[in-house]
């Protein structure tokens, strides 16, 4: 297959990854919502004389996920789960519903679309596109003591609001953190056009999931896995919650029209890669292909400066920062546990060197000291308000070009079930270290130490 991964991971890289400040702006946008529904039901039980109170707020679908792309524009859907306590709501979906879209109507009252009761959850719609999806959960404790959800739909169902934002995490690590690339590129293709009404988000990620081909190039990878996609779519158009295998996501006759577009579309652009696979093909070809298949500017761009020549494997290896895909494996706690601070929390660390302790972190920090490489570093917890038993999670995030040079942004959440860390210094970085104390399947404490302008 003729290589043009260089070109690809610019491509991925600025065009595809939606920037830092646009993850930010759909944060802030989901903040400032679930801040005016605390405050609506505030003054819905002022007026009405309840005690509805909202326990968990939980990020999910794309968002959670982090598999929104730029080529979705405003059109943004951010769903956030929303959870009571049972014993504190109506026992109809329809009156739970009814009260979530009352309260926010008191805090919403500039918008020209009021907040609506839909079958799976309250919307705000912004008139630049955004969506706010809050689909409304309760919870009650089992006699293991962990909490049981039920989704508030057409009826009360068990689900589990973190699921599915768990399953894709753990396949994606699976998957070496390649998942999401795959994802997002197929996103791209189905925001390609216009005109096109293609399967949703979900749908695509689990079809990707499901039929992801592991290659040594991302290009390659990205190919023999929507190839995958349309064969396994030629013979089977059924695709279940990855969640709960007993649930089809198809809810409606149109999501098998657009799973049969899916299929029509592929076969349709995976065909004009087979210039690919010609061995006179050509630069100006293979961009070619590609810039029919995503239709995008960037393409066009390069089409127009390609050459007929067959040149693209000399930049195959190329490492200009702007080709650098690093695995983004930082998880988050909140999307794998309830979080109820409860309890204090305690994290130090001990700075050592060739055997012998120097100086605690805190007291360097405060001296202006920075760290340099070849230093011990001996993280340490206490919490003396905590009962037992409890289980101890860890989390080590770099920051930086350099730990995106070397693909050592880390970030995942491990258990280790030790009251002490070790790490040591090796580049020049800015860095944290969490630590979690999950009880009964809650997070209940957590403490965070910074390690900044240090090697790591």
């Amino acid at each position: 297959m003729y290589n043009v991964e260089s070109k690809l991971k610019t491509f991925y890289n600025k065009h595809v990854v939606l920037p830092k400040g646009e993850k930010t702006h759909l944060f802030q946008l989901k903040n400032l919502n679930v801040n005016r529904l605390k405050e609506g039901i505030k003054e819905y039980n002022s007026e009405k004389d309840t005690n509805y109170k909202i326990v968990e707020t939980i990020t999910q679908g794309s968002v959670a996920m982090s598999t929104v792309v730029q080529n979705e524009s405003s059109d943004y859907d951010i769903d956030v789960a929303i959870v009571f306590d049972k014993d504190e709501l109506p026992e109809g979906t329809t009156a739970t519903k009814n009260m979530v879209a009352n309260a926010l109507k008191k805090k919403c009252k500039q918008f020209n679309v009021e907040p609506e009761a839909k079958t799976n959850c309250v919307r705000i719609s912004y008139e630049e596109g955004y969506h706010v999806d809050f689909a409304v959960y309760r919870r009650t404790k089992n006699f293991l003591g962990d909490y049981e959800y039920e989704h508030c739909g057409s009826e009360w169902r068990k689900r589990d609001p973190k699921a599915i934002t768990k399953w894709f995490i753990e396949s994606n690590r699976e998957k070496e953190y390649k998942l999401r690339i795959v994802v997002r590129l197929l996103k791209m293709f189905c925001k390609s056009r216009d005109e096109w009404v293609m399967p949703g988000g979900l749908v695509q990620s689990v079809l990707m999931e499901e039929r992801f081909e592991k290659e040594d190039r991302i290009d390659k990878m990205f190919y023999q896995t929507i190839k995958s996609v349309r064969d396994r779519l030629v013979y089977n158009k059924e695709v279940y919650n990855p969640a709960d295998a007993s649930q089809s996501l198809k809810l409606i006759k149109k999501d098998d029209d657009r799973l049969q577009r899916l299929q029509d579309r592929l076969t349709t652009y995976i065909n004009k890669l087979d210039v690919l696979f010609e061995e006179v093909c050509t630069d100006k070809q293979a961009i070619g292909a590609w810039n029919d298949f995503f239709n995008h500017s960037y393409w066009q761009e390069q089409y127009d400066n390609a050459k007929e020549e067959r040149t693209m494997a000399k930049y195959a290896f190329s490492k200009s920062d702007e080709e650098i895909i690093y695995n983004e494996s930082e998880e988050f706690i909140q999307y794998l546990f309830p979080v109820e601070k409860k309890y204090q929390l305690a994290l130090e660390c001990h700075v050592e060197q060739d055997g012998f302790r120097i100086d605690t972190l805190m007291n360097m920090l405060r001296q202006g000291k920075w760290l340099s490489p070849q230093k011990t570093l001996n993280f340490f917890i206490s919490t003396n308000t905590t009962p037992k038993p409890y289980d101890i999670y860890w989390k080590v995030k770099n920051r930086g070009d350099e730990a995106k040079r070397r693909n050592l942004v880390r970030g995942q959440i491990v258990k280790i079930n030790s009251v002490t860390h070790t790490e040591a210094t090796q580049f020049k970085g800015e860095h944290f270290v969490e630590c979690f104390i999950v009880k009964n399947g809650v997070c209940v404490a957590r403490a965070k130490i910074d390690v900044p302008n240090s090697y790591q």
